[in-house]
């Protein structure tokens, strides 16, 4: 938070503004951006910010199932999935930047229910959509589902994990299918950018990779 920086108060007020004119989450909540609106958007809900980023900040080339247009809410039912899935991405910045030390940082487990119809892939689909590699290059496929299924009123889809075999994730197309989001436990995640070591600690619990 810019409060929290203890700087002037006119320093904040330029600060603000700059924010509010780059932040894609604020220019969405004010109808700016085309992919998403705040008709779609949480307002008044615990965490609503933390929803709504997800679906307003998509990243220039998109995600496995989302646009650079508009993002979608990932989730795992398991945590080690979960970790997995974060550490691939982290364990790629690391080996674009040419990062090779163990470097530890925090994760925030957020959890969240869904209830609806969700899309599951059909076994050529899985064969098409799930490919692990060359990133983003191999999301080609399935962002070109993901945009069928969004524009014909799908909620989203419930997946196998591409970087975790045995398990199940899910991505929510609709800002209010991310029912009750509540802050779980905060982890420690230990990884290299040159190997495809993981641990991940909280509290006494431990996941090794």
């Amino acid at each position: 938070m810019l409060e929290n920086l203890g700087l002037p108060g006119n320093v904040l007020a330029d600060l603000s503004e700059i924010d509010a004119a780059t932040n894609d989450r604020k220019a969405a909540e004010n109808g700016e951006r085309a992919g998403i609106g705040p008709s779609e958007l949480l307002f008044g809900v615990p965490y609503a910010r933390i929803v709504n980023a997800a679906f307003c900040h998509p990243g220039p080339h998109g995600g496995r199932f989302h646009t650079p247009q508009r993002g979608a809410w990932y989730a795992a039912v398991e945590i080690e999935t979960s970790i997995a899935e974060v550490a691939f991405h982290r364990r790629r910045f690391l080996r674009d930047a040419r990062i090779r030390d163990r470097l530890t940082f925090s994760y925030v487990d957020f959890l969240a229910d869904f209830h609806g119809n969700f899309h599951c892939p059909d076994p050529e689909e899985r064969d098409t959509c799930r490919l692990p590699d060359p990133v983003p290059e191999c999301y080609q496929a399935s962002q070109n589902l993901a945009n069928q299924l969004l524009y014909t009123g799908s909620n989203g889809l419930v997946y196998p994990s591409v970087r975790r075999s045995s398990g199940t994730c899910i991505a929510c197309f609709r800002p209010a299918l991310v029912f009750n989001a509540r802050q779980d436990r905060e982890y420690e995640i230990t990884l290299e950018g040159h190997s495809d070591y993981v641990s991940a600690i909280s509290g006494r619990t431990k996941i090794v990779r």
